[in-house]
């Protein structure tokens, strides 16, 4: 809840991936809010009523998940909204004449998206800017497991996390009304 608030602020590509965890997190520990209270919660050094809420957060999510069928997989929609919102505004910078920067920046890692969508098997129906926060989750679990990445998955990963800072940049300053498109 907590990390959550904060990345929602600074970084929405690195909410989106941490919300991805959370929900990892939350189908590893079986929707049991004890395991999540001992394994999460009681970590944290917090005064008693942030950790009711982060119960509360937690337990929230749960009933989210289970409520939306997504306690195998896929996302809630919460965090589909965020990512759907984010491709929107990729969407209206590329066709943007005051973002020719960031056109460039895009279609320079077109064929790191193009390859990455063939491999994961990702359907069309999975906008770009979903399909670069998928490549960056799966780096993260490759991380987690201490698996070797290639220098050309590397060189990908480094185009893609520099486009998803710089499209988190610009939400920021959209969500702020300081974005001219």
């Amino acid at each position: 809840m907590i990390i959550a608030h904060q990345k929602k602020k600074e970084n929405i590509a690195e909410y989106v991936l941490y919300m991805w965890q959370v929900e990892d997190l939350i189908r590893a520990s079986h929707f049991d809010i004890e395991r999540i209270q001992n394994a999460i919660i009681d970590r944290f050094e917090q005064p008693a009523e942030v950790k009711q809420q982060m119960r509360k957060w937690y337990g929230d999510l749960i009933s989210m998940m289970q409520e939306e069928q997504v306690a195998e997989k896929g996302h809630l929609q919460i965090v589909k909204n965020v990512v759907n919102d984010m491709d929107e505004l990729h969407l209206a910078l590329l066709k943007s004449p005051k973002h020719v920067d960031y056109n460039v920046m895009f279609f320079n890692l077109l064929p790191c998206l193009v390859e990455f969508r063939q491999k994961s098997g990702a359907t069309a129906a999975v906008n770009d800017v979903e399909l670069a926060l998928n490549m960056m989750y799966e780096i993260l679990l490759l991380r987690l497991q201490k698996r070797e990445i290639s220098e050309g998955t590397q060189a990908a990963v480094s185009q893609i996390s520099r486009f998803l800072a710089v499209l988190s940049n610009l939400y920021k300053k959209d969500e702020n009304d300081e974005l001219e498109l």
